[in-house]
């Protein structure tokens, strides 16, 4: 009997130094010290890590509420727990080195789900009927809003639920990571394949894009210092009107002070946007110049089909980040591929899309995130898919959503009509003849 115990015992505690690395990971604590050498932590790795290469290190546990919320923007994982048998001294010496886990349960107030007609009052009619229909079919009854734009122009194609789109905004959860991940990029910081030395593991910025991981862009945020990263965000378009004269507009904010260290400094804000006000326009505005190669066009929302017609460009401002692009739409490939929105692939394969999912909560409503370009021989599509609610409310769910829409617009041909619609502009047309030659030609 003693001599069974003893085996027991020795079991457990093998069990549990085999699968310490693992609940250390998960466990690793979420702030980092800051090296004063930016050397320490962005090494050059000697071999380039291949595009799409998932990160094998798991995903290290938040702490606070918001950051247990957006941690990542997957579906939390089932946890093995060790179990106890028989009773007495060996069932208590098992419990004890069994490592507990508290689970964290977060009270939402919001609905996922419209109440009443929420398109009700758009304008439309200056938008494109099939796009616009197609982002209500695949919004279906979620509390949100789609935002489709034409990154070869600025044209806004269609967006449902204008009240929510012009709204102030939200804190754009992980959807802030493209930002900072180009200022790091155009900073010369890191490269898509820089191993960034995080609690435990490394990893590098194509995963860490893929898998929304909030430890490497804290790093990189302490990297770049509040500083360069307000900058850049308001370079790109953040903190300032996106729409040129678009009626009901509202502004989101970037503050103009780091978060205090007591509230995660700016690494929290790179991570998920704390403290940061983004609205689908802006947040649409500066994927559609990722998308064109660094053109930020206000974005216009015709009234009616003659504006529509008479739209000319207006150019905000010119961004030099095209060498930089190829380097982040490798992430955002990864994050569709393998990543936090997979779920887009579920429902949509058959163009390549790039995209950022975002989930996080403030006030007992969670924000659901997913911007995305999609890359066809007709050109790109901008699209913007945001989600108010509760716990049916996150990033992926955006995403799938996205696919939807995406799978809408296949069905009905959108894109083979879209191409045989500007070969038909392309054709010269016949010069009219005078009603003299056209007579003479009838005889």
């Amino acid at each position: 009997m003693k001599m069974s115990r003893v085996w027991a015992i020795g079991l457990a505690l093998v069990g549990t130094v085999a699968g310490s690395g693992g609940v250390l990971a998960l466990n690793a604590p979420h702030t980092l010290r800051h090296s004063r050498s930016t050397e320490q932590h962005l090494a050059q790795s000697r071999h380039a890590a291949k595009p799409h290469t998932a990160a094998h290190a798991a995903q290290p546990a938040a702490k606070s509420t918001k950051a247990r919320v957006a941690a990542n923007d997957a579906s939390p994982r089932q946890e093995a727990r060790l179990t106890a048998r028989g009773k007495g001294r060996a069932s208590a010496r098992r419990v004890a080195l069994t490592s507990r886990r508290h689970r964290f349960s977060e009270r939402f107030t919001a609905s996922s789900f419209a109440q009443g007609d929420i398109f009700a009052g758009d304008i439309t009619a200056g938008e494109d009927p099939l796009v616009r229909q197609a982002a209500i079919d695949a919004l279906g009854d979620m509390n949100g809003t789609a935002v489709v734009i034409d990154p070869s122009n600025g044209r806004i194609l269609a967006m449902v639920n204008q009240k929510l789109a012009l709204s102030p905004g939200a804190e754009p959860c992980s959807t802030i990571k493209i930002t900072v991940a180009m200022a790091a990029l155009s900073e010369g910081l890191v490269t898509r394949d820089t191993p960034v030395q995080l609690a435990g593991f490394r990893m590098n910025m194509t995963q860490a894009l893929a898998k929304s991981n909030n430890l490497y862009f804290e790093e990189l945020g302490r990297e770049l210092g509040f500083e360069r990263v307000r900058r850049y965000a308001n370079q790109f378009g953040l903190g300032e009107l996106a729409g040129y004269h678009i009626q009901g507009e509202q502004l989101g904010q970037y503050p103009d002070k780091e978060l205090p260290a007591s509230e995660g400094g700016v690494g929290r804000m790179c991570s998920f946007g704390q403290g940061v006000s983004l609205t689908p326009l802006q947040l649409g505005a500066y994927v559609a110049a990722i998308a064109n190669g660094g053109t930020l066009y206000y974005l216009q929302h015709p009234t009616t089909q003659a504006e529509a017609a008479a739209m000319e460009p207006k150019v905000k401002r010119t961004l030099d980040i095209a060498k930089y692009v190829p380097d982040l739409q490798d992430g955002m490939a990864g994050a569709v591929e393998y990543g936090t929105a997979r779920r887009l692939r579920a429902n949509f394969n058959e163009l390549p899309v790039f995209g950022k999912t975002g989930t996080c909560s403030d006030k007992g409503t969670r924000f659901g995130w997913f911007a995305s370009y999609s890359d066809s021989p007709q050109g790109s599509l901008v699209t913007v898919f945001f989600l108010e609610g509760g716990r049916p409310t996150f990033g992926p769910r955006a995403a799938e959503l996205t696919g939807e829409f995406y799978k809408n617009l296949w069905d009905r041909n959108y894109f083979a009509n879209k191409s045989q619609q500007e070969a038909s502009a392309a054709q010269p047309t016949a010069p009219e003849l005078p009603v003299e030659a056209t007579q003479a030609a009838s005889q």
